[in-house]
Parts: C-alpha cells; sequence; structure tokens
C-alpha cells in the first residue's frame, strides 16, 4: 500500500486582513487565518483523506510573508496520480481566488517531512519608513506594509552597534511576549543575524516625494513569540535616543519579559517573514520513509 503522498508548499500573503498564519477556533471565523483559506483551498482537490496543513512559522494577525511554508498529505481518489507540483500551485491558487494568499511552489516530500521541524532557518524583515506624520501620507504601494515614524533620522550607528549584542546565542526571554501561549518552550535563541540596512521600494521614482526607509532583517533557526517586534521596536528606541546601547544590553541580561518597556514593540504591519530555509536533500522525494527522528525546536 502507497503512502499518502506529502507535499511541501511555499507561500505568501498580505496579513492585514487575516487572523496570523495559524488556524483560528470555530468560534471566531469571523476573521479567518491563512491556515483556514489554504485548507479550504486544498479540501477542493477532493482528497479522500482528511486535511492537515501544518505551518512552519506561525505569524501574528497583520503580518505579512514573501516566504512561509507548511506541509500537508493529499491522497487523490480513484488511485488517481499524484499532482504534480505545478499543477498543484496552479489548482491552489485557482481555489484561493481573491485572497490575499498565494502558493509559490511546491515539492513533493518524503512522508516523514515536517515543514516546522525540518527548517534550518527563518528571516524576517522589518520595514520602516521615516518622516511621515501619518499612514496615509504613504505611497498606496507601501500602505500597511511599513512602520511609519514621525523622526526623519535614526541614529543607525547606535542601532547597529545594539543589533550586533544580540547576535550570538542567548536567553531572549526579556523579548518574548508576556502573553506567550508558549512558555514551555526554551528562551535560548542563536540569532544568526540583525542587520540594519536601507530599504528600497518602488514607489521611490514613482512618487512625489523621496521616503527615507530602512530594514532590519534577523535570521535564527526559530524566533520566540514576538521576539522579532520586540527587537525592532527596542532597536528603533536606541535610534531615536529613549533608549541607551547599555541599557538594551542590560535588558537582554535581564532575561525577563516584564523588563521589556510599555509600549516599545513594534506594530505587526511593518513585518515579513520573507525566507524559510531548508537542506536541498529534504527537498527531494524519496520513496523511501526514515527512522531519522525530528529535530527538537
Amino acid at each position: 500500500m502507497h503512502c499518502c503522498p506529502r507535499y511541501l508548499i511555499f507561500f505568501q500573503y498580505i496579513g492585514s486582513r487575516y487572523s496570523g498564519a495559524a488556524k483560528v477556533p470555530p468560534h471566531q471565523l469571523w476573521k479567518k487565518g491563512i491556515q483556514d483559506h489554504l485548507e479550504d483551498a486544498i479540501k477542493k482537490l477532493r482528497p479522500i483523506n482528511p486535511v492537515s496543513l501544518w505551518i512552519s512559522s506561525r505569524t501574528d494577525t497583520g503580518v505579512h510573508a514573501l516566504c512561509n511554508s507548511a506541509h500537508f498529505d493529499l491522497q487523490r481518489r480513484d488511485n488517481k496520480a499524484p499532482f504534480t507540483e505545478d499543477v498543484l500551485v496552479e489548482a491552489l491558487n485557482f481555489h484561493l481566488g481573491t485572497e490575499q494568499i498565494r502558493v509559490t511552489h511546491a515539492h513533493r516530500v518524503s512522508d516523514n517531512f515536517h515543514a516546522r521541524f525540518r527548517a534550518d532557518s527563518r528571516t524576517y524583515v522589518y520595514r520602516i519608513a521615516l518622516g511621515i506624520s501619518h499612514r496615509s501620507l504613504l505611497p498606496l504601494t507601501d500602505h500597511d506594509l511599513c512602520w511609519t515614524l514621525r523622526n526623519t533620522e535614526l541614529d543607525v550607528g547606535a542601532m547597529r552597534t545594539a543589533a550586533a549584542l544580540l547576535v550570538g546565542t542567548h536567553n531572549f526571554n526579556s523579548f518574548r511576549a508576556v502573553s506567550s501561549d508558549m512558555p514551555h518552550v526554551s528562551p535560548v535563541k542563536t540569532l544568526d543575524v540583525a542587520d540594519v540596512q536601507p530599504g528600497s521600494s518602488f514607489s521611490h521614482t514613482h512618487f512625489h516625494r523621496n521616503i527615507p526607509l530602512w530594514e532590519l532583517t534577523f535570521t535564527s533557526r526559530s524566533f520566540l513569540y514576538r521576539q522579532v517586534r520586540r527587537m525592532t521596536g527596542a532597536l528603533v528606541a536606541v535610534g531615536q535616543g529613549t533608549l541607551s546601547v547599555p541599557q538594551l544590553k542590560d535588558l537582554l541580561e535581564a532575561q525577563d519579559s516584564l523588563a521589556f518597556p510599555q509600549g516599545v514593540t513594534a506594530p505587526a504591519h511593518g513585518l515579513f517573514l520573507t525566507r524559510v530555509n531548508y537542506r536541498d536533500a529534504d527537498l527531494q522525494f524519496s520513496q523511501r520513509t526514515s527512522d531519522e527522528p525530528l529535530p527538537s525546536t
């Protein structure tokens, strides 16, 4: 008996209208999650197995993704051959219709593959627009896609010095949201990248004025709940001069989520999940199943 074919899909979305990436409880279906819409699209392919999608990265309400990923099993009726990867992408996008969700590519993977636990790293980019007194002054191409600050300048040098303190293996408990629904997850994480660079926008050459944009990039195998938004907010506070580099160091070393300053967390709408990386070997389909245990997060 053949195992049920398993697929890994990569997808992107504008998160403004969705209740985050994860599925929402039945009593909250007035605003669905990305997972709800993707599972609905998979069900329209009429698989004989129950549909269950496993998302690699749970983003919050309002957070966007240029590249998230998930796996699911799909057994077709009447012993039909498994969907090819290109046909699967086209079919899912057809059934997603006008939703601001698009599947970009798919891979047939082994039946022990897990989108969350096999991920080697995740990269987030936070976009900031300077000199904007109100979000309505942004061009449409950036509306709800960056954090607008009245500041015309930030002390980028200080921000980069502070960001360097976050790189490496640390207890990031100070940067975990107090309301975390996964308190059992270890706060010790290894941050591989924390970078501050000028950003870009399609509208720069097609808008009536130049808007300075900055991008904060963070890469790690995994992150704590709202860790990226808290790190971003703290680095921006350093850039604004309301938090010093030594104070950020003290905050990191406090290892206490209650030590994080109130009102400093960056808003959701400037954050993008931009990349989920896997080993090439994990993306190669093999009929053999492995007993290799899944790594823990």
